[in-house]
């Protein structure tokens, strides 16, 4: 008995090691299995997220004020100074920018400049000749936290500072959904929402001296919601304060909104090389005693405030081509804006009888239904060498007097309209040189030859610009 038990310990032993190998062999190969299977899981999940990822970058880059796709925007849009993309600031470390800009012009030496025909924004005394510095603009940016961003535009010129933008904006309210609030430029229009450094020429349309002074801006609120659809489709609406042109100082000071805004863009790329957006827009205000200058019919020059309703229709388009989307090489750019503005209130002309003038602090009504356009086209036909040419007109359209008015004021039928043609090139990123010619027959009786060399610089960490 004590023979057999050792006997049949050893034989149970030798059964049990064969299993227990085999035991050991299918757990490795159940080990290589699951690592094989998870690698395979996680492999395709690294491809799902970054397929999810470009999707969200890609419609992040139409959400904002990028316009469309990054390609897209690089693609002939490159801004008047390029710059390299930077990462995004942060309350901490915001990114800081300077813009330096200065030229040398060529004009004939008037005393006053103006557009005929139309009743401007405010006296526009003659531009100043030879060299000249040009404001510079000082931009600060960053994340505030994981809500906001905040922005601010500072131009400087001659011991002044004017806060030219001065915004905040929401970040994740999700559903294409967009709040900003401060000091912003309006969605209106195309070139309304540029500063001068991102402009293709010199200096602004015709349309735009027309329309408001320059640019127009808000102090208020904008709502923007972009749809998630392929086509890039946004619709905005903008409240402001209502002071500056069209509005007045006058008009807006109120409670409550002064101007309202209305703006709707779309836009797409065609295959690989091109893309396009198109936009339309209304502006509403309601100035009280907005200033301006008439000629009066004695041939003096007298002072004005127009107070009524002022409706601005504006229609934009461009048109950006680049071989396979990459601008570097080559690329070209075809934009026009057209706008159309009706106004309706009672105009009042300043005593000036005491300079001879013929006006004696008459009231009446005036009316009007003006309108203007500009288109361009701007070649890169090599790297860092740009051309362009651009045409405005404008038309001074239908104006009705009061009677009131009989002998004292007078409208003008004019067309105002120029021709422009420059030249740029960028030895670097942050540098920018340019030449500009242009044949001016803004003013009834006028033509002047104007030729513009321009400088502009860029320091500091400075963003990519819209579309």
């Amino acid at each position: 008995m004590q023979r057999t038990l050792p006997a049949a310990v050893v034989a149970a032993l030798l059964c049990i090691a064969p299993s227990t190998r085999a035991s050991e062999t299918d757990a490795r190969l159940e080990i290589e299995r699951l690592r094989t299977e998870f690698e395979q899981r996680l492999r395709q999940l690294q491809e799902d997220y970054e397929k999810r990822l470009r999707a969200l970058e890609a419609r992040s880059e139409r959400v904002g004020d990028t316009g469309l796709s990054a390609r897209t925007a690089d693609a002939t849009g490159a801004p008047a100074v390029p710059t390299a993309s930077t990462p995004s600031g942060t309350g901490f470390n915001p990114e800081i920018s300077l813009i330096l800009q200065g030229s040398y012009q060529q004009r004939k030496d008037l005393a006053e400049r103006g557009l005929s025909g139309f009743l401007g924004a405010g006296h526009e005394h003659g531009s100043e000749r030879g060299f000249r510095l040009d404001h510079s603009e000082l931009v600060m940016q960053a994340n505030v936290d994981t809500n906001f961003r905040a922005y601010l535009n500072a131009a400087l010129v001659d011991g002044q500072a004017e806060v030219e933008e001065a915004w905040f904006q929401t970040l994740g309210l999700g559903q294409g959904m967009s709040v900003k609030g401060g000091r912003f430029y309006s969605r209106l229009g195309y070139l309304n929402t540029q500063h001068p450094h991102a402009w293709d020429f010199a200096d602004a349309p015709l349309m735009y001296r027309a329309q408001f002074g320059e640019r127009f801006s808000h102090d208020g609120l904008q709502l923007s919601w972009v749809a998630p659809t392929e086509t890039y489709l946004e619709l905005g609406a903008e409240a402001g304060r209502g002071d500056r042109f069209p509005g007045s100082s006058g008009g807006g000071n109120r409670n409550g909104a002064g101007a309202w805004t209305l703006f709707a863009k779309l836009g797409g790329d065609i295959g690989e090389s091109h893309s396009w957006r198109a936009g339309i827009a209304q502006l509403s205000a309601r100035p009280l005693a907005r200033p301006g200058h008439w000629e009066d019919d004695a041939g003096v020059e007298t002072e004005v405030a127009w107070s009524g309703l002022s409706r601005t229709w504006v229609a934009d388009f461009i048109w950006k081509w680049a071989p396979d989307g990459n601008p570097v090489e080559r690329n070209f750019k075809l934009q026009g804006e057209y706008f159309r503005r009706r106004e309706g209130g009672d105009l009042s002309c300043i005593d000036n009888t005491a300079a001879g003038g013929a006006c004696a602090g008459v009231s009446d009504r005036y009316d009007s239904t003006q309108s203007g356009w500009y288109a361009q086209a701007v070649y890169q036909f090599m790297p860092r060498w740009r051309t362009g040419m651009r045409y405005d007109r404008l038309d001074s359209g239908s104006q009705a007097l009061g009677p009131g008015f009989a002998g004292v004021l007078s409208t003008t039928d004019f067309r105002p309209s120029r021709w422009s043609l420059m030249a740029d090139y960028s030895p670097s990123e942050y540098a920018r040189l340019r030449v500009q010619f242009a044949r001016d027959r803004s003013q009834l009786g006028l033509t002047e030859n104007q030729i513009t060399l321009q400088y502009q610089m860029s320091l500091g960490s400075h963003g990519a610009h819209r579309f």
